[in-house]
């Protein structure tokens, strides 16, 4: 007396008829079970927030508007390293640097390519004296390519209007750094 192979079950138990499935697709199993958390959820109160209006909470480390920082004699923290521009993996940086008459070096030119940027957080990693940071900001927009294009004016402007919020987030993020 033979046994039947392992493949002869499968390809038997694939082709055969099963009238498990046959009466729960005739007696609509799936819908009642649909139906029955749709009816569920149907009386709960709504979880939907309508957003200008009510805002979610963010993370403390969520990173959104770039901006560029200044000391509080009002110079710019920059140092012209451009350990940012190297480490950026989107390429979305660009620094040109000149030596001032006491010998510092400061950026001439500090772009940021917001169209090509990831917000990966590498350039706020690398900076040694936190020149670039990443703000907290996330409503900002675009009409065209040209408006995501951040300068180094545009760039302090938004570190000085923010300047509060973003030494608060630094400061509370200290002991993780």
């Amino acid at each position: 007396m033979s046994t039947p192979t392992s493949s002869a079950i499968e390809t038997a138990n694939e082709s055969g008829f099963s009238l498990k499935d046959f009466l729960s697709s005739f007696m609509l199993g799936e819908l009642f079970k649909g139906l029955a958390l749709t009816g569920k959820y149907a009386f709960r109160s709504k979880i939907t927030l309508e957003y200008p209006e009510e805002k979610t909470p963010l993370s403390p480390r969520f990173r959104g508007l770039h901006a560029l920082r200044r000391y509080e004699n009002g110079e710019e923290r920059c140092i012209a390293c451009k350990l940012c521009e190297a480490i950026c993996p989107a390429m979305a940086i660009t620094i040109e640097s000149e030596v001032r008459a006491d010998g510092s070096r400061r950026t001439t030119r500090y772009d940021i390519d917001l169209n090509k940027c990831i917000f990966c957080g590498f350039c706020e990693e690398s900076c040694p004296v936190d020149s670039i940071v990443e703000t907290s900001i996330l409503e900002y927009h675009g009409e065209s390519r040209s408006d995501l294009y951040f300068t180094k004016d545009m760039l302090l402007a938004v570190g000085d209007r923010y300047e509060p919020q973003i030494a608060a987030a630094r400061a509370a993020d200290a002991k993780y750094r």
